[in-house]
């Protein structure tokens, strides 16, 4: 995108397109790209497969809902989902739910890992005993697509980060001071948004001032951000912004703002769930956010195990555009997202 540009043209290109590459560089297939034939699915409804959902951390709308659109399709499928498991961002929590879910013979594992390397060996073990392995977001250090699992879904998370900061740009007229709050992990899909974010500032936004980041490392991913943001106000009374990497983090950065009696700090984050939802739909803090389609990826996620049962060629990367999320749309992108309608509390705050 050229520099200086225009938030509003860029934001509606960023929805035309996937900034994204896979966790290998992999240049990303479209979601429509993945289907399954009639015949294909009742081939798979005879296997009367079983499965297991092995997430990260479960604590926030974007996993329920993923999960949410794992388990429609697998119904569709006739795949019986045997265990969900939450790992609290642990890895090594997240390696003894995998050992434990072995036990129970799944022919399928959706997983995002919490750290490529330390789960890597836990999910060889998996994938040595025929286990299909798709992946959200993040692939173990090492695996080869087509060998050691089928795919990896995921959101634009280069082009959420790209959002947001175009988002922030508007909210703030082009110019002042702001802040990040960062995940310090090796996360890849983290460190997609943190990467795109501040290179957009600075490419596009040269009147745009970082001048304070701080790392959080969780699993009191809203407190820790807090801190953080607290810290940032008392150091620099004069930022105007902060950017948050999800929508959890965004809920310490909103607390923190109240506490210093900051009314007019501008935050923009990644990540549609109810709390910004409804400081957003309230003329809060929550300018604006980067949305994923976590539903959506889930049924493609499904779909995709389908491909590994069948031995059918699946893709390496898939990934679905981002989606900016204002004021403005806020209803409808709810529905966009989650394939509901935006929650009573959302809806009340509405001004």
């Amino acid at each position: 995108m050229p520099a200086f540009a225009d938030p509003d043209s860029a934001l509606a290109e960023l929805q035309k397109t996937v900034l994204s590459k896979g966790p290998n560089g992999e240049e990303p297939a479209p979601a429509s790209s993945v289907s399954l034939t009639d015949e294909e699915l009742a081939k798979i409804k005879d296997m009367k497969a079983t499965a297991a959902i092995v997430m990260h951390y479960g604590g926030n709308d974007w996993s329920r809902a993923q999960i949410a659109g794992v388990k429609e399709q697998f119904g569709k499928m006739g795949i019986e989902v045997i265990a969900t498991t939450d790992a609290g961002f642990k890895p090594e929590k997240q390696v003894a739910d995998i050992e434990t879910v072995m036990a129970q013979n799944p022919k399928i594992i959706v997983s995002i890992p919490t750290d490529p390397t330390a789960t890597a060996s836990a999910y060889k073990a998996a994938a040595d005993k025929g286990v299909k392995l798709v992946f959200m977001d993040n692939v173990p250090a090492g695996f080869v697509a087509g060998k050691d699992y089928v795919s990896a879904v995921s959101a634009d998370n280069y082009g959420n980060g790209v959002a947001a900061a175009h988002l922030m740009a508007k909210a703030l007229g082009g110019k002042g001071e702001i802040g990040l709050v960062f995940h310090a992990a090796d996360f890849f899909v983290t460190k997609q948004r943190y990467e795109a974010f501040k290179k957009t500032i600075a490419t596009d936004y040269p009147d745009i001032k970082i001048v304070a980041e701080q790392g959080i490392g969780g699993p009191d991913f809203t407190g820790d951000a807090e801190k953080a943001a607290s810290a940032m106000l008392t150091s620099n009374p004069t930022i105007n912004g902060i950017w948050a990497v999800w929508d959890v983090p965004a809920e310490g950065v909103i607390s923190a703002a109240r506490t210093a009696g900051r009314d007019d700090l501008v935050i923009t984050t990644i990540d549609l769930g109810e709390n910004v939802a409804i400081n957003m739909a309230g003329g809060g803090f929550v300018k604006g956010l980067g949305a994923q389609r976590p539903f959506d990826q889930g049924v493609t996620e499904a779909m995709l195990a389908g491909y590994g049962l069948l031995g059918k060629e699946a893709p390496a990367f898939v990934a679905l555009p981002a989606l900016p999320v204002t004021k403005d749309n806020l209803l409808d992108a709810w529905q966009t997202v989650y394939h509901a309608e935006a929650t009573d509390k959302i809806k009340g705050s509405m001004n």
